[in-house]
């Protein structure tokens, strides 16, 4: 097995003020050459963005981007014609193709709090969508629920690229076995809450870790520990 940990206090770090972003990979104005991504994981942030603001209407081409809203409420309006609000506990996917454009604004009365995350595409220039579920935490309570797949499916979102996005929640004491195919495939773990212990290393409260060469994670939880987990195809 290999890995590489990313701890949360040496992410790079923006402040305008109503936009507080921490990147754990380089983006915008953070460079950092050695943490370029993680396989075809382009961009991986935790954003904070203050009520009444947002991002203009912007473009995006040929990126599989996903957001994993942790706090708040943000409108969402698209050049495809959606327009709607997203809250806590709902996953929202933009598969960008041949070219979209979007907007969204903190439309609450409190912060927001999302991830945001953007994968490479598998096939380059495909007819644009937008795709949202809600994933309510009480039905991820010490289970793994996958939110993102390249499946299509009725009970998550779906994106142009061979990977998948799974959530929970666990209570500490509580442990858990991911298994996956580790061919040309890694997997980035991010703790939005808690502490574990994966595959025998500590990993805290808004830290990350990639690892590859291994084809199981063995997680247990050391606090309550909310995480997400990232399956990617990786080139090591």
């Amino acid at each position: 097995m290999q890995h590489i940990l990313f701890n949360g206090s040496e992410r790079g770090v923006k402040d305008i003020g109503w936009l507080k972003s921490n990147f754990n990979f380089s983006f915008s104005s953070y460079y950092n050459p050695s943490k370029n991504g993680f396989g075809l994981l382009k961009v991986f942030n935790d954003d904070f963005v203050e009520a009444g603001k947002g991002f203009g209407l912007h473009a995006h081409q040929n990126m599989e981007i996903i957001s994993i809203m942790l706090k708040g409420k943000m409108n969402h309006k698209d050049s495809m014609g959606y327009a709607e609000v997203v809250e806590q506990d709902w996953v929202q996917i933009m598969s960008a193709g041949s070219g979209l454009r979007h907007e969204e604004y903190n439309v609450g009365t409190d912060e927001v709090n999302f991830l945001q995350i953007w994968i490479e595409p598998k096939l380059q220039n495909i007819n644009p969508r937008y795709q949202r579920r809600n994933f309510p935490k009480d039905q991820r309570t010490n289970q793994l629920v996958t939110v993102v797949s390249n499946e299509e499916g009725q009970k998550h979102c779906w994106i142009n690229q061979n990977a998948k996005l799974s959530l929970g929640w666990f209570d500490a004491g509580k442990a858990v076995t991911y298994q996956f195919n580790p061919l040309n495939k890694g997997i980035f773990v991010f703790l939005m809450e808690g502490e574990a212990e994966i595959n025998g290393i500590q990993v805290g409260k808004r830290d990350a870790i990639g690892l590859w060469d291994t084809e199981q994670l063995s997680l247990s939880f050391v606090k309550e520990t909310e995480l997400i987990i990232i399956e990617v195809p990786i080139n090591h």
